[in-house]
């Protein structure tokens, strides 16, 4: 948990900003959802690892015998805070369907709560802003988030972005043609997720410490360490093809090249690029995903895909759906947007002796001008006090004593 100075509160507002405005004209509307949802909804098995970080909020009247009895700390609650935005999204889609298009295109910036290990760019409360698009169900839902994503970006001042894609059904399809169990699969792929990290001798030898299936392992090293070039361009089935077994879902194939080629076109560059293994750790995930990585990171900025499945665990019925989550606190670390409108702050300082009745008059004029005014005591050194004022975007200050008036102020640049 962390607390923001002025300066670093008005930064986070205009990266907000540009990143809402955006989105809106891409054509997503912005909504709302509590920060707390049920226990049991939060616990539904839809949020992957990120259910065992969620806060639990205890049930008001718990008695010592309620304590005692509990045999799993969970029955003691019956809310939790959000972990993610995309669980309440399903739940506030469930709840207000009738009232939303047939395709309805979601924005949600909002705080959500882990019980993470802090850590540069991981945090216990941390924005997210989310991007969705519910009841769509061919690529062009895909092609939406991630054009949108690539322009937010763009609009930030980032530059060399890459998306790198691939389809979860590759990855299950792939893992059946190398013979893996298909209870394995999860396992499988959470020791996978972790290539960037311990590399390709780490995930051989965790798969293999976790006595899966040894010919499968085999069969992965040698597609691990045959000789293909990771040369992806242009976008396409043959590139995504190269890379990947004789067999694998064709469907997936296609639906993945469309996908790439449309924004790749639209962009006029080569923003999006085939990665055969890339994961995504959360569970609910049914088609493609994706996630957006910048070249002086070793982690990525954001990430998402499609997740058909979940919405019907609250409405009874399928609905597709797919979205993409820019993760807000690590943009920050690389985004630095200067102040906009600092030339109309003006500051006030004013003797001891001028009659509150004066200064509130001054300040109300000059708001109503369209200026930002701040009222500042005249102290005995001012340079700290001027160079305080510059720091927080202030452009301008006058003099005030008793006599003064809105047309006798002369105004004075701090910088």
């Amino acid at each position: 948990m962390r607390d923001f100075l002025p300066a670093e509160k008005a930064q986070r507002e205009r990266i907000l900003s540009v990143i809402r405005a955006s989105y809106r004209a891409h054509g997503f509307d912005e909504i709302e959802t509590p920060v707390v949802e049920d226990s049991e909804r939060l616990h539904a098995g839809l949020g992957g690892d990120n259910e065992k970080l969620a806060y639990a909020v205890m049930k008001r009247g718990l008695t010592a015998e309620d304590l005692a009895a509990a045999v799993d700390p969970l029955e003691l609650a019956d809310l939790g805070l959000r972990f993610d935005l995309t669980v309440p999204l399903a739940r506030f889609y469930a709840s207000h369907r009738s009232e939303l298009p047939a395709v309805f295109r979601a924005i949600q910036i909002a705080p959500v709560w882990r019980a993470e290990r802090p850590q540069k760019g991981r945090y216990r409360q941390f924005v997210q802003c989310d991007i969705d698009v519910i009841g769509e169900s061919g690529p062009v839902a895909e092609v939406e988030l991630i054009t949108a994503t690539a322009a937010t970006v763009r609009a930030l001042g980032l530059e060399g972005c890459v998306i790198r894609v691939n389809d979860r059904r590759l990855l299950t399809s792939m893992l059946t043609i190398l013979g893996f169990a298909p209870e394995e699969f999860d396992g499988v792929l959470i020791t996978v997720d972790k290539l960037d990290k311990i590399g390709q001798p780490g995930v051989l030898a965790e798969l293999r410490e976790r006595a899966v299936t040894p010919t499968a392992v085999d069969a992965l090293e040698a597609l691990f360490t045959r000789p293909v070039t990771m040369e992806l361009l242009p976008f396409g089935e043959a590139a995504i093809r190269k890379f990947l077994p004789e067999g694998v879902d064709p469907v997936a194939v296609a639906e993945l090249a469309t996908i790439g080629e449309a924004v790749n076109d639209v962009l006029g560059q080569q923003v999006v690029q085939f990665d055969p293994w890339l994961v995504r750790g959360m569970g609910y995930y049914t088609g493609a995903i994706f996630e957006v990585a910048h070249p002086s990171l070793g982690y990525s900025l954001g990430g998402g895909g499609r997740y058909d499945g979940m919405i019907g665990r609250f409405l009874g019925t399928d609905v597709p759906a797919a979205g993409f989550s820019l993760g807000f606190e690590r943009l920050v670390d690389l985004v630095e947007l200067p102040e906009t409108g600092a030339t109309d702050a003006a500051a006030l300082v004013h003797d001891a002796d001028v009659p509150l009745a004066t200064l509130a008059a001054l300040q109300s004029a000059l708001v109503a001008g369209g200026r930002r005014v701040r009222l500042e005591r005249k102290p005995r050194n001012i340079a700290p006090l001027l160079a305080q004022l510059e720091a927080s975007g202030f452009a301008e200050y006058a003099y005030v004593t008793a006599a003064s008036t809105l047309d006798s102020l002369e105004f004075r640049p701090l910088g």
